[in-house]
């Protein structure tokens, strides 16, 4: 560069009359004061925003934990049904409602013709029932009697412990009458 303090010519006498050459006459306060502005304005609003995100984490957090203690339960009663809808399960709840399996089925064709012979469910078997005086807040076994129950229809044999077929029912048949539901106590 040169050290020669002349008047400028050509290209930068046009560009020394677009930047001023002495001490600027433009304040710097009022740019100063808008970077600091900006700054500021700019961290505030980072912190908003971090702190508007660990909130939604914590909220998510709540509704993670809810959903797995929803889906938690959801299981505990899918497992219920399924175990209500079990064949074992629904054959036991119908026998305890005194219900018997069927006999053979007849079925009409699409001429109208019957198919197979139907014949009738076997007789039920009665089921131990709270007598009144059970109800009263007599032990059940107090009120029990020996021999056949009084269920049972005169001229019919009382078989105990047998199904339909003469068969051992297994372990529910020879229950005692003590393990029948009651209204004892309440």
């Amino acid at each position: 560069m040169s050290t020669a303090k002349g008047p400028l010519k050509g290209r930068a006498a046009r560009l020394g009359r677009l930047m001023p050459s002495g001490p600027s006459t433009a304040a710097r306060t009022p740019f100063v004061l808008l970077v600091v502005v900006l700054l500021g304005g700019g961290l505030i609003s980072l912190l908003l925003l971090n702190s508007a995100l660990n909130q939604g984490s914590f909220e998510l957090n709540e509704l993670k934990n809810r959903t797995t203690e929803l889906t938690d339960e959801e299981q505990a009663l899918q497992r219920d049904v399924d175990a209500y809808a079990a064949p074992d399960a629904l054959e036991r709840r119908a026998r305890e409602l005194g219900m018997v399996p069927g006999g053979s089925p007849a079925f009409l064709g699409p001429d109208g013709k019957v198919l197979g012979r139907p014949s009738a469910a076997p007789f039920p078997k009665p089921s131990p029932t709270p007598t009144a005086s059970a109800t009263t807040g007599a032990p059940p076994a107090a009120t029990a009697s020996p021999g056949p129950p009084t269920g049972t229809p005169a001229g019919t044999p009382a078989t105990a412990g047998t199904g339909p077929t003469g068969t051992a029912d297994g372990p529910t048949a020879s229950a005692p009458p003590a393990t029948a539901p009651t209204t004892f106590g309440r």
